[in-house]
């Protein structure tokens, strides 16, 4: 008896370690996708740094670090767009940074890597849209003076193609409704800033 009552203990310790072990596999499996940021916190204005130069505004337009984690399985490039819904343009917000076909092994996009010069650390084969400033490249937040501050969404995609091949001047809503059709997950972190 004292033998079958160990066995019935040891057996129903180890399929609660096994339960366990699979509960801790599916949780880190299920961990969602997230958008992570060294210079960009929600809870601070956006720093003046990363502001356009330009328009009454007088940052230094860099693009501020961006990164993402737990990509979805079957991830074969990503797309970061940036949009202020916020912006007095009839409705479309204004989009301040796109970039696609950036690889599946990327995990973020450095400080800077939205000026346009080859040695910016964009990845290779990344692509930079037109934003609505006309740049191929970051345009930084510069909100009309005395609107309450402006929420600039940064979106990352995980899409479901290597690469995205938008008709050439291709707007860069047109590029998001291309990204959105491939897109396997989004996540999102929103700044803001105002003056």
């Amino acid at each position: 008896m004292t033998a079958s009552m160990n066995a019935r203990t040891t057996i129903q310790t180890f399929a609660l370690a096994f339960t366990l072990a699979l509960a801790t596999v599916a949780s880190a499996q299920a961990a969602p996708f997230k958008v992570v940021s060294q210079d960009l916190n929600p809870h601070q204005p956006i720093p003046k740094k990363f502001v356009f130069k330009g328009f009454g505004c007088t940052g230094e337009n860099i693009s501020p670090e961006i990164g993402w984690k737990h990509a979805p399985a079957g991830t074969k490039s990503f797309a970061v767009m940036v949009h202020d819904p916020d912006a007095p343009t009839g409705g479309a917000g204004f989009w301040h940074w796109v970039v696609i076909n950036i690889p599946a092994t990327a995990t973020s996009l450095p400080e800077g890597a939205g000026d346009g010069k080859p040695d910016s650390g964009l990845p290779a084969g990344a692509v930079q849209i037109p934003d609505d400033y006309s740049i191929a490249g970051w345009g930084g937040p510069c909100p009309p003076t005395g609107d309450k501050p402006h929420r600039y969404v940064f979106t990352v995609y995980a899409l479901k193609v290597a690469q995205l091949t938008p008709p050439t001047n291709a707007t860069a809503s047109l590029v998001g409704f291309l990204i959105n059709q491939n897109a396997l997950a989004k996540a999102s972190l929103t700044a803001r800033y105002g003056r």
